[in-house]
């Protein structure tokens, strides 16, 4: 996979494309949408809530988070 050349755009332009990354699975966005409800995760809460494996749960967890949009620790 080639390089994304990041520093030839703006702030701003790379800060859409991030979101547009985190927004771009449906999963996140009810990831997301959980999260903001109850301002905690519990992954297993997670996997019950959303219907998706807990290793996928987790997948997505972990992208949401290199992405900077949640914080957190295992």
């Amino acid at each position: 996979m080639g390089l994304a050349k990041t520093e030839f755009f703006s702030d701003v332009q790379n800060e859409v494309a991030t979101l547009s990354k985190a927004f771009g699975h449906p999963a996140r966005v009810a990831i997301l949408e959980h999260l903001f409800k109850l301002n905690a995760c519990v992954c297993g809460d997670l996997v019950n809530e959303i219907g998706l494996a807990q290793p996928t749960i987790s997948q997505h967890l972990k992208e949401l988070k290199s992405l900077g949009l949640i914080k957190g620790s295992v």
